[in-house]
């Protein structure tokens, strides 16, 4: 009897626990339906039907772009699949292929053999980790994604259709008002006509009385048909407008808001696909990171020692070194047999060009040396990217932009660390003023840690900031038009004047050329070099301008500028006042000559006579002037 009492009171409180569940479980769901009604509610505010009743064409596209959309992703999912089999394929193929030959069983003693073997069964692994999502995503996500694709294009159609429908009957009925009106329109006119024409029938004393009275009739046949045509007409206007109410205020919304749901559902699905392939990629992952783990482990069993000593243990032969070699007495021997040494010696190769002509492939070596001149050539540590520190193995513009972004990088870092030692700074003071919050000490380690990468970082900041104010500097040297068609002329950039000489500043970088370009150029005087004293002549030439001789050398050579012909003539439509080098003022109206087209850097070389010295040269901005070229 008591055991039944205890069995009655275990099922009654296992019911009361089940009821308490079951009523828990429904308050939760009642809330959840109360939320979604709620949410419901605040996107009914906000429908397709009212806020867009007016865009039946753009919610067409709308819809159809976005069923694209769903398509695109299933057509990714696909190409992941076959790029997921493939990687599969080609890493058990690859297992396959380097799996150890009967011939190669007796290495498997070493452990790096043995090693090797564990880890083309880990990877083995993997390539069925692999195989596995393949599987799921194509019969789970794709079938998923391809199924809903097909859903959504029936039942946009079907709106589309219905749409469609209603639009074509309410366009009917508007052509039904619009021939109503135009029949009241000719109603009315020919009644009036019809009245006017009674009148002067009326007032016409010659017309007997039948003809006026048909004129009577007529006029009040034409009075009936105008008031039938108004009646019509209204009544067509009525139903019209009951109509046109009900389509933009009931059935067209009707369909739009159908339009939303599919929509919501589309974009709804493509969330839910997105997730449950991550879901996929996330489900093998702790059997890949296993299968890493067996590969580390495989690396671990690897014991160098243990293989030397089985290396010595297998080819160990037990014979004893050999003696020393005896001493050969040559005075003893045959002269005619005795050993000749021959040796021969190796030039050094210098990267100099003495004599001769130069060839193609070494003009274009001595001019890359020029271009390095020109843009810098600091033989600097790299960075990780294989880029110069300094970054002047780049164009000057981009060289001061990766500059400025790698100052704006290390004071970020600056900063982020100067917040990271205030606030160890501020737990130290902290600690020292209440110790029961944490010991002082133990932020002292880190304060001197953070003090000194905020000293290398502020190093480093101003090492770059160093780097920029060289580039900035070279870039206002050469800011001027003038500058930017600097020519290199007998081995150093010369801007080239109206008289054909070079500035101070190029000979003075003519000095600072390296000892090796004076080298690769030191024959390109002669005639069969083809270059002469052009100014397209190598660096350390000597040749530095039309008046200047290299320092041991016997004949002099002078470099001839020819006149440029004109190309055209222009006239200046604004004044201009020069204020940079290489450039001359204009004035309002003036004519000059063109003598060199702009070469895309805003700036047209012109010329212009003078009562000094024959002709001023200079560039001009070509939005300054209005140009005829010459035919």
């Amino acid at each position: 009897m008591l055991v039944a009492v205890c069995v009655c009171d275990c099922v009654r409180s296992s019911w009361q626990t089940d009821q308490a569940k079951a009523a828990q479980q429904q308050k939760l769901a009642e809330s959840e339906s109360a939320a979604a009604a709620a949410a419901s509610s605040s996107n009914n505010k906000m429908s397709w039907g009212t806020e867009l009743w007016d865009q039946y064409d753009n919610l067409s596209i709308h819809t159809n772009k976005g069923i694209e959309v769903l398509d695109k992703y299933a057509n990714f999912l696909r190409d992941r699949v076959a790029i997921e089999t493939e990687y599969a394929g080609k890493l058990r193929r690859l297992v396959k292929n380097y799996q150890p030959k009967k011939k190669e069983e007796e290495d498997n003693e070493f452990t790096s053999r043995q090693a090797f073997r564990n880890l083309l069964k880990e990877v083995g692994d993997l390539a069925g980790q692999r195989e596995v999502v393949s599987e799921t995503l194509q019969t789970q996500i794709i079938h998923g994604v391809t199924v809903l694709s097909k859903t959504l294009r029936e039942d946009r159609k079907k709106c589309l259709t219905d749409g469609t429908m209603l639009q074509q009957t309410l366009n009917a009925q508007l052509s039904a008002l619009e021939r109503a009106k135009r029949n009241y329109d000719k109603a009315y006119r020919d009644s009036e006509k019809a009245v006017e024409n009674y009148k002067k029938a009326d007032m016409d004393l010659n017309l007997s009385r039948a003809e006026v009275e048909r004129y009577k009739n007529i006029m009040t046949s034409k009075i009936q048909q105008s008031d039938d045509a108004k009646n019509e007409y209204a009544n067509q206007l009525q139903k019209t407008n009951n109509l046109q109410q009900q389509h933009y205020g009931i059935l067209l919304p009707a369909v739009f808001n159908r339009l939303q749901e599919l929509d919501e559902k589309r974009t709804r699905g493509i969330r839910e696909f997105i997730i449950g392939a991550a879901d996929v990629e996330s489900s093998v992952a702790p059997i890949i990171a296993r299968c890493m783990e067996g590969i580390v482990k495989a690396g671990e069993s690897i014991n160098e020692k243990e293989d030397s000593l089985k290396v010595i243990e297998r080819y160990q032969s037990g014979f004893t070194p050999p003696t020393d070699i005896p001493f050969e007495d040559l005075s003893k021997m045959d002269p005619s047999v005795a050993p000749q040494s021959n040796y021969s010696s190796v030039p050094y190769n210098h990267l100099t060009i003495k004599g001769g002509t130069l060839t193609a492939a070494k003009l274009k070596k001595a001019r890359g040396g020029i271009l390095n001149s020109i843009f810098g050539s600091n033989k600097n540590s790299l960075t990780a990217d294989g880029q110069k520190e300094d970054f002047s193995d780049l164009p000057p513009n981009q060289q001061r932009k990766k500059l400025q972004a790698k100052i704006a990088e290390l004071q970020h870092k600056v900063d982020q660390e100067t917040n990271t030692r205030d606030g160890l700074m501020k737990m130290k003071i902290v600690y020292e003023a209440n110790s029961s919050l944490g010991n002082p000490m133990t932020v002292e380690g880190q304060l001197n840690e953070s003090e000194h990468e905020l000293d290398k970082l502020k190093m480093s900041l101003k090492k770059y900031q160093g780097f920029l104010d060289k580039a900035n500097q070279l870039q206002v040297a050469n800011n001027s038009p003038q500058s930017n068609r600097n020519q290199l002329q007998n081995g150093h950039r010369t801007s080239r004047h109206s008289n054909g000489s070079a500035s101070a500043d190029d000979h003075h970088d003519a000095d600072d050329q390296p000892d090796d370009a004076g080298s690769l150029s030191s024959s390109s005087a002669s005639p069969e070099s083809g270059l002469g004293t052009s100014h397209t002549s190598l660096p350390g030439s000597g040749q530095g301008s039309a008046n200047e001789n290299p320092i041991g050398e016997e004949t002099s050579y002078e470099a001839e500028v020819e006149m440029l012909q004109p190309l055209g003539t222009c006239r200046a439509l604004y004044p201009f006042e020069a204020t940079s080098e290489g450039s001359i003022p204009m004035s309002e109206g003036e004519e000059l000559q063109v003598i060199e087209n702009d070469q895309g850097d805003g700036w047209t070389r012109v010329r212009r006579a003078n009562n000094t010295n024959g002709w001023d040269e200079g560039f001009v901005p070509t939005s300054y002037i209005e140009c005829t070229l010459f035919a």
